[in-house]
């Protein structure tokens, strides 16, 4: 391709950069823009390849420049909705102005776009899960026997439950995955939490809030499915521990239990070698709140 043809792409690009640039990610988005006269490109690659560079020259000339994740079906029907020409650049430079304030975004920081895809990628489906999530709790409605908003008290709970495991854990950074089995589909979330040297665990409000929504789904729905946590320190073994979720509590697995979990292939299930460094053992005591005691919605 010719370099005047490189030039034209960018200066199509720049156009279209409003401080947030909506990436197309994946060939099959890629593909149904193309339907669109006025998208330009024909090649995925070369497209990644142009967005690049313009953010490479932005960043250079000190403008930051944020990017948000575009789907050509959400555009369809935001043109649609707002009585928009969807093959008007200024429609597509609205449309990313619009996920730039509600969508999932990463600030562009200098790393290659093969490096921060992923980021934004994982950021769609955090966003997506939590929706989802909070979006079912809602409709659980009010309890029959007491009135009381089951999706609300069974966030409330989730959010107690989670501040208890991170206090009982032995010190160090953590790891907890919660996963929730359910029509249509399982929700698995994972939160990381970084101990700082004053021994508190910083955590990602995103991932704190999504990960308190599915916890809380499967206790308020009675929901099967579980939660590890893995906590690592420097120079000394891993470990690693769980809770069964069941009839809308958690249940501590025995040691063998969490070794089963995870030395066997979730596919297959054949079995996998354990991890060396890594020490598969009980869960501390959370006290009665994990028990299920008392009324449960």
């Amino acid at each position: 391709m010719a370099h005047t043809e490189h030039q034209t792409m960018r200066r199509v690009l720049h156009r279209e950069i409003a401080g947030t640039i909506g990436l197309l990610t994946d060939e099959h988005d890629f593909r149904a823009m193309r339907r669109y006269r006025s998208f330009t490109f024909d090649d995925h690659a070369i497209y990644l390849r142009q967005v690049e560079a313009v953010l490479r020259t932005r960043a250079a000339q000190g403008s930051h420049t944020t990017i948000a994740l575009f789907d050509p079906e959400d555009y369809a029907v935001y043109c649609a909705e707002n009585g928009l020409d969807p093959e008007a650049a200024t429609s597509r430079t609205r449309f990313t102005a619009e996920l730039a304030a509600t969508g999932p975004t990463v600030p562009y920081d200098g790393r290659p776009l093969t490096t921060l895809l992923p980021i934004l990628v994982d950021e769609a489906v955090r966003q997506a899960t939590w929706e989802y999530a909070t979006t079912l709790l809602t409709r659980l409605g009010p309890c029959p026997t007491c009135g009381e908003d089951i999706g609300r008290a069974a966030f409330t709970r989730a959010a107690e439950l989670l501040a208890r495991i991170l206090d009982a854990a032995p010190p160090g950074d953590r790891h907890l995955v919660c996963s929730v089995s359910g029509p249509p589909d399982t929700l698995i979330s994972v939160l990381h939490g970084e101990q700082d040297p004053g021994g508190d665990t910083r955590l990602d409000e995103a991932e704190t809030l999504e990960f308190t929504s599915v916890l809380a789904l499967g206790l308020g729905t009675r929901s099967p499915g579980g939660l590890v946590m893995r906590t690592s320190t420097p120079a000394t073994p891993d470990r690693v521990y769980g809770w069964r979720l069941r009839a809308g509590r958690l249940e501590p697995l025995t040691a063998s239990e969490v070794f089963d979990a995870y030395c066997t292939d979730v596919e297959s299930g054949d079995l996998i070698s354990p991890e060396s460094g890594v020490d598969y053992c009980e869960p501390p005591d959370l006290g009665e709140e994990s028990t299920g005691q008392g009324h449960r919605h």
